[in-house]
């Protein structure tokens, strides 16, 4: 039965704790609706187009966006299918539910590879051998295994991943091993990298780290393409199939992505103790998210400091937020002339 080699050393345990702490201000930040919906469109765009991008799609980002909408663009047809077939993947792990079984992994396949392998490919285990090589060079960088043991790797490692062992492993350590072992298996002749991508998603959304949806790894590897892959190349399943550079640099990847989000979701969330004392999210405006985090950095407001924080803003447009703020029981007004402090409460 499959069992993963590896060693959770000092720079694992840090960057889990960073996710640890990362994903308890993310999942208890009081954002309303609006801004939550915001993240998770940003998220999609960022998987859709940089899950492809690293595969080689030519589309940038604003082209991505546009297909996503909808609209029709110029680009190559392969590349615009790419990204409509990813839409439609996350669509899919967004509505499954259950456990992940090899009809998962084929489905997955068939929705990123619909209309670009020829039919009857879409969803089937590769029956060839393959190698994988270096673009540059075209040295021979990795050996698949041999078709015939596709189904059986698959399912070898399938029954490790809802085993007594696996259960007790992190599960982020898991999503970075699952990662793993569905690009070394390499079970289809193209999309091995997006379906591996996918189902790891499914794997931190089955654990409870789908993290409100906001967060997207794939922007992290396109970044340095190179770095992703020799971190990939790193295990040697010929020597020791040790996965620890590997499951360091993946882990890495996901603490550097929620500490993003973290940061950007702290400057836009209203303090936590609104929301004790509310019990609800409240609905605010994107400038009255602003006002609230100006107080919490300086401590308070004053009139004066209105062109500061808005200055293509009239004063009596300010004072109309800040009047709602004050309805609501955000903040306080401290004072009665021109110098009175809004403050929280």
């Amino acid at each position: 039965m499959y069992s993963p080699n590896f060693i959770i050393n000092n720079k694992i345990l840090k960057n889990i704790g960073v996710i640890e702490a990362a994903r308890e201000i993310i999942v208890n930040a009081p954002l309303v609706p609006a801004w939550e919906k915001k993240f998770r469109e940003e998220a999609i765009l960022r998987t859709v187009h940089f899950g492809t991008h690293i595969e080689g799609n030519e589309l940038n980002i604003s082209e991505a966006a546009q297909v996503l909408e909808g609209k029709q663009i110029v680009g190559r047809e392969r590349d615009i299918q790419e990204v409509i077939n990813y839409r439609q993947v996350l669509r899919f792990l967004d509505e499954f539910t259950g456990e992940i079984t090899e009809d998962t992994i084929k489905t997955i396949h068939k929705l990123t590879t619909e209309k670009i392998l020829p039919s009857g490919e879409p969803g089937q285990y590769r029956k060839n051998q393959v190698v994988v090589k270096n673009s540059s060079t075209g040295e021979v960088v990795f050996r698949p295994p041999p078709a015939i043991e596709v189904p059986y790797q698959i399912e070898d490692f399938l029954i490790w991943l809802i085993s007594g062992e696996a259960t007790e492993i992190h599960p982020v350590l898991k999503a970075g091993i699952t990662h793993y072992e569905l690009v070394r298996i390499h079970p289809f002749l193209d999309g091995n990298g997006r379906v591996a991508r996918a189902v790891v998603t499914l794997v931190l959304v089955k654990e409870g780290y789908d993290i409100k949806k906001f967060f997207s790894l794939e922007e992290h590897y396109d970044k340095d393409a190179t770095r992703y892959y020799q971190a990939l190349q790193s295990v040697k399943p010929e020597e020791s199939d040790d996965l620890t550079e590997w499951l360091d640099y993946f882990i890495q990847g996901l603490a550097i992505e929620l500490t993003r989000i973290k940061e950007k979701v702290q400057s836009l969330s209203i303090d936590l103790k609104l929301r004790q004392k509310h019990g609800t999210q409240i609905a605010l405006s994107e400038r009255q998210m602003k006002i609230v985090d100006y107080i919490q950095k300086v401590g308070f407001l004053q009139n004066k400091q209105f062109g500061e924080l808005f200055p293509m803003v009239s004063e009596d447009t300010i004072l109309r937020d800040l009047k709602d703020l004050l309805k609501k029981s955000i903040i306080k007004k401290e004072g009665k002339t021109k110098a009175a402090r809004y403050v929280l409460i």
